[in-house]
């Protein structure tokens, strides 16, 4: 045997070792998985789900084959197999979810007990099966890799059992003394909740309990209480108006429940089926919002002037119904335009206000009243819970924490260090404290300074319920067992009570005692339960109230006070909710890091919008930064509609404590928030800028905000488009261009989409839902910023006008479907090709990344996958994954129908091909017809405002199919004759004519 033979067999042994050894390591994980699998069972500590979990779903035995083969991972089969659980089919749980002082009733999905997919309950009357970005991505929050684990003490951990033993001693010993605890937490609407609350306070009467919301509707309350004798916020009904008179109120994306604000103001803009009106949008506001941008006519101010404008409209319509006016001076010509308008519209119209500032939210209520607009546009009677936090009690606490009358503080899922003006002296206080106690299930600013931190569970490992409105009830139940060692805030409570009971039973205690007397359809009361916990809501009939009448007494008073207030001179900055982030509680999520803002297309970062003549005059272009009172340092964004001297800046940015992804992205400025008449207020004047020379790279995901001509995006103003119509002026564009391919046949299905422009606001969800169906990279900022993002469905928004004062619109598009597509006939490999059912399809393993398709595709939809994203990459040493999204605990979202694309793809839009042939195998196994409407896309299913329409083309009763028969109907560039399987609704405007 000569040398080589002799190194070749010695290295042949060598593996056949390796491999015996790696096989003794596999049976050896498996003995000691089963052993304490035995034992927990045994100890009745355990069951089959705990097992999977325990095993972590898919327990990988097996290790990397050689450097050009996936790692080989065997999972473990069920020993004995759950009933509830058929391997390959998901399970749906009702739940909801509240968060931020958003409500959302929703849908769980689980996949072999993991929650993957949150949608929308459409048994809700309140969102309809709507969801929004946040509600959307809160199912990657449950993996987060920062949450809490255990109970912790001076920054270590500690046992709950000596937790518990400590904070019952601490909590009896200054109950003895008589010392004073502060129990903060936010705006609570769960019914049971607040009794366990109750009796909790009973039992230490020691504690205050102070509400604490970082975006508090505190001037809306104490305005109702004013004008009715009873606290709430009134229920809009957009649906029932026909003017809507918005005054900087953001209530398509962050003021009180956007979800459902969409969904009714949407409804009234559609214009399907022969529907001739629609409402028309008027709003007022210095920043560019996103109901700003959905407006038919919009009116730039700044935030100083909004109390006066609105004493000027108060003043006029009284003109108009020949009562006493004010002396106020010359009211804008436009106000006057708008006192005639919604006086021809009373009754119809609708005004509302976002601003927290009780003379404001004062006036609009006695506009509301003059016009009649109660009980016909505004409900009081159903009043709105999310929001219940005074101002003032949060100002007092400080006051008490300064003067040490408040010896100990309990913390329960708010973060005031962060988002609160004065957050630094309140941490200060803090610190020093003897007794501090933070309950959160994830660290912040305000649960670092706490001595003691009892995790609590996430929302999806956790009981309770929720009235968002009145006597509108939804539930709340854990969808999987608790990931780490954490226990729920209630069980909690309950448990320093001294009370043996769960938060379950007492829970149901509650409604069996109050809720179940209110129905009478049932007459067991484990069957209402049974039959509430599966519908996720339940929602008796409400009696209307007698003693809401309009009560307001000194307007005489009020006018005087508005007279006195004037608008500053100089520059304004106002802070507002992060269309994204809202207030910044979920910045460690990257779904939503990467989501772009809808207007500046900016993603993982804040920045300071600037009107483009302020830019001119203190010479700074998009990515110079300044500094603003020599306090904190942005980076400059010239906004269109931005009015001049006055700038704003998102909230919900510079965490300094919540995780690896959201640390240290942006600024936090809610230090510019102030406090008036005791109500604080998001606007500062006399802000002074100054350019530093320095540039800050910004990544977005559209740089070129115009159509440049081209009927991207067709629109038409309401007068104009009846009269088009009555003249019979509207047709189909039908271009026929010579081709070398025949015109494909589909003798079965016809996959095709349908966007109604007319209704979609640009929210985002639809992105999200997207990303979560179909395991959508995160690919970071950097990535973004080299145009590398990987989203499947974007939502191009575009400028038109005056930049000063633009027209907005958004379209979201995604692969066409094209049935002449262009790049299925440039790919050498056959990669991308047509079905028989109307789908552009993909075959990963057959992609060889020449990107030929990508460069020949008109509409810019496909993505090419620069790196390794998820681990799928058969070649090593290539990851790239800037948000741990490829860690064991965060791979727990991903959806198992949807395969994990490598790098050197093209990937797309697929219209969620999985949920097609789940709803043809459905109706094979049912031996049916598929219904119309059966299959929904995951953007489809989010949408709160129902913009967007799946369906079969070939269907030709079914909706979609009369959808496009409208005149309205149109593709995108329908001359290059690609024939796609997307169409949309032109944009169609409520504006008057000669608008001031």
């Amino acid at each position: 045997m000569d040398c080589n033979q002799k190194k070749y067999w010695t290295e042949i042994r060598k593996k056949e070792q390796d491999q015996k050894s790696d096989k003794d390591l596999q049976r050896k994980n498996w003995e000691k998985a089963l052993d304490v699998f035995d034992d927990e069972l045994n100890q009745g500590k355990s069951n089959r789900r705990d097992f999977l979990k325990l095993c972590g779903f898919s327990l990988a035995l097996g290790g990397v084959l050689s450097s050009c083969e996936n790692p080989v991972q065997k999972a473990i089969p069920y020993l004995i197999q759950p009933e509830e659980i058929i391997p390959g089919k998901a399970n749906y749980y009702a739940s909801s979810y509240a968060k931020g002082g958003e409500y959302c009733s929703i849908l769980v999905k689980t996949r072999e007990g993991r929650p993957i997919k949150i949608e929308g309950n459409e048994l809700s009357t309140i969102t309809r099966g709507g969801t929004s970005a946040r509600v959307q991505a809160s199912v990657l929050d449950l993996y987060d890799t920062s949450r809490y684990r255990n109970a912790l003490k001076n920054g270590k951990e500690i046992s709950w059992e000596k937790l518990d033993a400590e904070v019952i001693s601490h909590l009896k010993q200054m109950k003895k003394d008589k010392e004073k605890i502060a129990l903060i937490t936010p705006s609570i609407y769960s019914p049971s909740t607040r009794q366990l609350l109750k009796s909790f306070l009973r039992k230490y009467n020691n504690i205050e309990w102070i509400q604490y919301d970082s975006q508090s509707a505190s001037a809306m309350l104490r305005a109702n209480k004013i004008c009715f004798e009873k606290e709430g916020i009134s229920d809009y009904r957009f649906d029932n108006a026909d003017l809507i008179v918005s005054f900087d109120s953001d209530f398509l994306s962050t003021h009180l429940l956007p979800v459902e604000n969409i969904r009714l103001y949407a409804q009234n803009r559609k214009l399907n089926y022969g529907k001739k009106k629609m409402s028309r949008h008027i709003q007022f506001e210095s920043r560019l919002s996103l109901t700003g941008s959905n407006a038919d006519e919009r009116h730039l101010i700044k935030p100083s002037e909004l109390p006066k404008l609105l004493g000027y409209l108060y003043n006029e319509i009284r003109r108009e119904k020949n009562k006493k006016t004010y002396i106020l001076g010359i009211a804008p010509a436009h106000i006057k335009k708008l006192a005639k308008e919604l006086w021809q519209m009373r009754e119809k119209s609708l005004v509302l206000a976002g601003a927290n500032d009780l003379d404001v939210q004062l006036l609009v209520n006695l506009i509301n009243h003059e016009l009649g607009n109660y009980s016909r546009t505004i409900d009081k009677d159903r009043t709105l819970q999310v929001k219940q936090a005074k101002d003032s009690e949060f100002e007092s606490l400080l006051a008490d924490l300064k003067t040490k009358q408040i010896k100990g503080v309990i913390c329960y899922d708010i973060n005031p260090v962060y988002d609160y003006y004065k957050g630094e002296e309140f941490g200060k206080y803090l610190e020093k404290l003897r007794f501090s106690l933070a309950i959160n299930d994830t660290p912040n600013e305000t649960s670092l300074l706490a001595k003691y931190v009892a995790a609590d569970h996430h929302y999806l490992e956790s009981w309770n319920d929720l009235e968002a409105r009145t006597k509108s009830y939804s539930l709340m139940q854990p969808v999987i067992r608790p990931l780490f060692n954490t226990r729920q805030f209630q069980n909690s409570l309950l448990k320093w009570m001294g009370q043996d009971l769960d938060f379950l039973a007492y829970m149901k205690n509650y409604w069996k005692r109050k809720i179940f007397p209110s129905q009478n359809q049932y007459k067991d009361f484990i069957a209402f339960w049974k039959t509430s916990l599966q519908k996720g809501v339940y929602e008796p009939p409400l009696i209307a109230s007698l003693h809401s009448t309009f009560r307001m007494k000194n307007t005489d008073q009020l006018m005087r006070r508005v007279l006195r207030r004037s608008r500053y001179d100089g520059v304004e900055l106002q802070v507002y909710p992060s269309n994204v982030l809202l207030d910044g509680k979920m910045a460690n999520n990257p779904w939503l890091q990467e989501l772009p803002d809808p207007l500046s297309k900016i993603c993982w970062d804040n920045y300071l919008n600037i009107s483009a003549k302020q830019a001119k005059e203190l010479d700074v272009e998009t990515g110079d930064v300044i500094e603003i009172n020599k306090q904190i340092k942005l980076p400059v964004y010239i906004a269109p509609g931005q009015a001049y001297n006055t700038v704003s800046v998102a909230l919900g940015y510079g965490r300094k404590e919540c995780g690896k992804v959201g640390k240290d992205i942006g600024q936090n400025v809610s230090t510019f928030i102030r406090l008036h008449h005791k109500n604080r207020i998001d606007y500062t004047g006399n802000v002074h800028l100054y350019k530093t020379g320095e540039k800050y790279p910004l990544a977005m995901t559209q740089t070129h905000p115009s159509m440049e001509g081209r009927p991207i995006v067709k629109e038409a103003n309401l007068d104009e488009w009846q009269k088009d119509e009555k003249a019979g002026n509207h047709s189909h564009h039908h271009y026929e261009n010579a081709g070398i391919y025949k015109k494909p046949k589909f003798p079965n299905h016809h996959w095709g989409m349908l966007v109604d422009l007319n209704s979609c606001v640009g929210c985002g969800a639809c992105s999200i839902a997207c990303q979560a169906e179909n395991n959508i990279p995160v690919v970071g900022k950097k990535e973004v910023g080299r145009g590398h993002e990987m989203a499947w469905i974007r939502i191009d928004r575009y400028f038109s006008g005056k930049e000063e004062n633009p027209e907005v619109v958004f379209q979201p598009v995604m692969c066409q479907h094209c049935d002449n597509a262009p790049c299925e006939n440039v790919c050498p490999v056959a990669a991308t090709n047509h079905n028989s059912e109307g789908l552009n399809q993909m075959a990963y393993n057959r992609c060889i990344g020449t990107r030929y398709c990508g460069n020949n595709c008109p509409y810019k939809v496909r993505r090419f996958n620069w790196y390794d994203y998820t681990k799928a990459d058969s070649i090593p040493h290539n990851l790239h994954d800037p948000a741990d999204m490829t860690v064991d605990l965060k791979r727990m979202v991903l959806n198992p129908d949807v395969t994990i694309r490598a790098k050197g793809v093209i990937e797309k839009c697929s219209m969620c091909v999985q949920r097609i042939q789940e709803g043809k195998l459905n109706a094979k196994l049912e031996n049916r017809k598929l219904r119309d409407g059966e299959i929904r896309t995951a953007c489809q299913q989010a949408c709160p405002a129902g913009a967007i329409v799946f369906g079969d083309l070939n269907d030709k009763e079914g909706i979609l199919s009369r959808m496009n028969e409208q005149k309205r109907n149109y593709h995108l560039l329908e001359e290059i004759h690609t024939l796609p399987s997307v169409s949309y609704l032109t944009k169609i405007r409520n504006q008057k004519s000669n608008q001031s």
